[in-house]
């Protein structure tokens, strides 16, 4: 029957009055949020509190729009870099000595041990080397990341492999979304929008971010903090380093790193007591601490490099054992490069250099005719679908516009809790659901004209009409909510933010149109007990 208990119009009403306060915030300007918080008294528990608005996105607001690509070279010689150390390393445990040491060639290296023996004994150490591609969870794909060839005359070639590549592509691309995250977080911007492109590259997008340049600068570098001794003269196995406080002349620097970035817990900008000179104070970690507490205490005297991205920053002479943990890098820095400096080292190095490809800013005002663009199209989509409904279907049309708006703001309501963010496809989607919404209202009250024009009564024509258009309307939502789905999973940038808004007014329709609507008509039954349709 057409009726609704007390306990179900309770739960109804309680579900949409909450919604629809979660969306009261994004309807304020931040003035007006700051002063609508500051009133709350503290005794209220902030979660009680709707606080989160709906974040606007880049073509809204303005920003900066930044695609970069991970250089495959730049990571490709750092791969055979440690490629080479861990031959290196076995060599010395195997007690193998290679005739002409170890050369780099084209993706990898290659040695030269003509004794049977010796290559008896080292093979199978190399092979560890040549670890399949692929993940623990998934399964491996049976490419060995590393080709081992053994050639009749002693020399073992290790290279990398395509498939290696684009893992180790793959990997860095990861691996660099989370640090370029962190660099954009702790830059002071909110809601970044940091995802993969293709292959290779990552989109960000900083909403409300007018310097393009500040961007640049904390994602241009990778961050690669190492902390060496300057080599002394007749040394070997050393790296020809320019030195920035000597305009670049290049200084030799033993390539055996005492501490790097990954050792540091802490890093902040700071002054010289001194001289006043902006600086940044670092702390380590344990294991940094012990090391860089021994390399000191064993090389008094001797000036150590603090090497960034393999350039010399600084160079200070070690006066005294530093065993606390902690130390200071100085140089000829301006406040704003410390700062960079400090959260670079704080979000950690990137594995290889992002090359930007791509840089758009967009001003704020286009952002403002954006807005002001989709308001006027939502409203116009509005008032004409509510004069239709009104006109068409009388009582029982103000019923649909009123559960229409109630629709449209349950979705703000919906986006502010799960922090989405508002773009331009996000209000065509929202003017789309509009559409959409009603039209389930009207499949319902066809129906229920269908029924009662057929003889039945007026209360069961409405049952009727509920329960018959019910099937099509799940059957037509869930076509339309799994071609959403595709598009957000699929898609990227602005074909999400539309299927997202989508998604939300697809679940909406379901309370509105059919819930909302059906206990409003059961009321006005049970209050006017008419005798014909309203339509």
């Amino acid at each position: 029957m057409l009726r609704f208990s007390k306990s179900k119009i309770f739960a109804t009403l309680a579900i949409i009055i909450i919604g629809l306060l979660l969306a009261v915030p994004s309807m304020m300007s931040p003035e007006q949020r700051k002063a609508y918080l500051s009133a709350v008294p503290s005794w209220v528990p902030s979660w009680l509190v709707p606080s989160r608005a709906i974040v606007l996105g880049l073509d809204l607001q303005g920003g900066s729009h930044v695609l970069l690509q991970v250089d495959e070279g730049d990571l490709m010689r750092t791969q055979i870099n440690l490629l080479r150390d861990d031959v290196r390393r076995i060599l010395r445990d195997t007690r193998v000595v290679s005739q002409n040491g170890i050369q780099t060639v084209p993706r990898g290296v290659q040695i030269r041990v003509p004794n049977p023996a010796d290559r008896e004994r080292l093979m199978p150490r190399l092979r560890e080397l040549a670890q399949p591609v692929g993940n623990a969870m998934l399964g491996q794909s049976g490419n060995a990341a590393v080709a081992i060839n053994d050639a009749p005359d002693g020399t073992i070639a290790l290279t990398y492999t395509e498939a290696g590549i684009n893992e180790k592509v793959r990997r860095a691309v990861d691996q660099s979304i989370e640090v370029v995250r962190r660099r954009v977080d702790f830059g002071g911007t909110t809601e970044p929008s940091i995802q993969r492109q293709g292959a290779d590259r990552v989109l960000v997008q900083v909403p409300g971010l007018q310097d393009p340049q500040k961007l640049k600068e904390l994602l241009g570098e990778t961050g690669n903090l190492e902390f060496r001794l300057l080599a002394q003269a007749g040394a070997t196995d050393v790296d020809m380093l320019p030195m920035r406080d000597a305009g670049g002349q290049r200084v030799p620097v033993e390539r055996r790193v005492i501490a790097e970035g990954g050792d540091l817990t802490d890093a902040q900008a700071a002054f010289d007591p001194q001289t006043n000179q902006p600086i940044v104070n670092f702390r380590f970690n344990i294991r940094g601490a012990q090391r860089f507490g021994q390399a000191t205490t064993e090389n008094l005297g001797r000036q150590l490099a603090i090497v960034l991205d393999n350039e010399v920053v600084s160079a200070p002479t070690i006066q005294s054992p530093i065993t606390g943990g902690s130390g200071q890098i100085s140089g000829s820095f301006t406040i704003e490069q410390v700062n960079n400096l400090a959260i670079m080292l704080r979000s950690g190095a990137l594995p290889a250099k992002l090359t930007i490809v791509e840089e758009r800013t967009v001003g704020p005002g286009l952002g403002r005719d954006s807005i002001e663009a989709g308001k006027l199209a939502t409203y116009v989509a509005g008032i004409f679908v509510i004069m239709f409904m009104f006109a068409t279907y009388g009582i029982f049309g103000l019923i649909a516009n009123i559960a229409l708006l109630v629709h449209v703001g349950l979705i703000f309501g919906l986006m502010s809790v799960l922090e989405a963010t508002l773009t331009l496809p996000g209000i065509a989607g929202i003017v789309l659901t509009i559409g959409t919404a009603v039209d389930s209202n009207v499949l319902i009250y066809e129906r229920i004209r269908e029924e009662v024009h057929a003889g039945r009564s007026i209360v069961s024509g409405i049952q009727a009409g509920f329960d018959r258009a019910f099937a099509t309307i799940v059957d037509s939502n869930s076509t339309m909510a799994i071609a959403a789905v595709i598009l957000f999973f699929l898609g990227s940038g602005p074909v999400r933010g539309f299927a997202v808004v989508f998604i939300l007014g697809i679940l909406t329709t379901v309370i509105t149109a059919v819930t909302l609507t059906r206990m409003m008509i059961a009321l006005w039954y049970q209050w006017m007990r008419p005798k014909v349709l309203p339509f």
